[in-house]
């Protein structure tokens, strides 16, 4: 019987990478390798296998499972605040219009508008949809009789974890479940 992870080319091996203390190095994106570069780590001694798939790969004086989690040696202490991007920004509104709600054709918006001096800046662009940012235009959202349902913050990358991780990806391995959701029901 042949196992599923031995049916897998390599190229859909990513290895889950933890940071030195077994936690994800981010939630969203997941912080995945791919499998070259993982096994390129071990080689240079800056992880520990954790776990590996069936599936190896040869050379021709080594077989080698690849891995399927890993965990960095040392460990690198994350920032405390994320870097100001279209799709941080979303991911802080948790991808919806913060006016409406709606998940549909999401942009952008100042909450105060650039033509009367409102900046790019964390505290001052929300999430918004296309019809949402239309009809808001270039007021403010009193001036347009909209109400925002959260005042925009800069989030701390703790903050964006948390939120990513309401937002898995399409593939999750077996090997990685007891990584991602620690808080999650235990079966009994």
């Amino acid at each position: 019987m042949y196992h599923p992870d031995l049916l897998r080319h390599p190229e859909s091996c990513p290895s889950l990478v933890l940071n030195a203390d077994y936690t994800p190095l981010s939630y969203y994106p997941l912080s995945l390798w791919p499998w070259q570069t993982a096994i390129k780590a071990v080689f240079l001694d800056r992880v520990n296998i954790v776990s590996s798939y069936e599936r190896e790969v040869h050379s021709p004086s080594l077989d080698m499972k690849i891995p399927s989690v890993i965990a960095l040696k040392n460990y690198v202490k994350p920032s405390e605040y994320p870097a100001f991007t279209r799709f941080n920004l979303f991911l802080r509104d948790k991808f919806a219009c913060q006016y409406c709600g709606s998940e549909q054709n999401l942009t952008f918006d100042h909450v105060i508008p650039r033509r009367q001096k409102g900046r790019t800046t964390w505290e001052n662009v929300a999430t918004a949809c296309l019809p949402c940012n239309l009809k808001k235009g270039g007021r403010t959202p009193q001036q347009a009789h909209m109400q925002l349902h959260q005042r925009p913050i800069k989030p701390t990358n703790w903050q964006l974890q948390e939120h990513g991780r309401a937002f898995p990806p399409n593939f999750l391995h077996d090997t990685w479940h007891d990584w991602l959701y620690w808080d999650i029901e235990l079966e009994g």
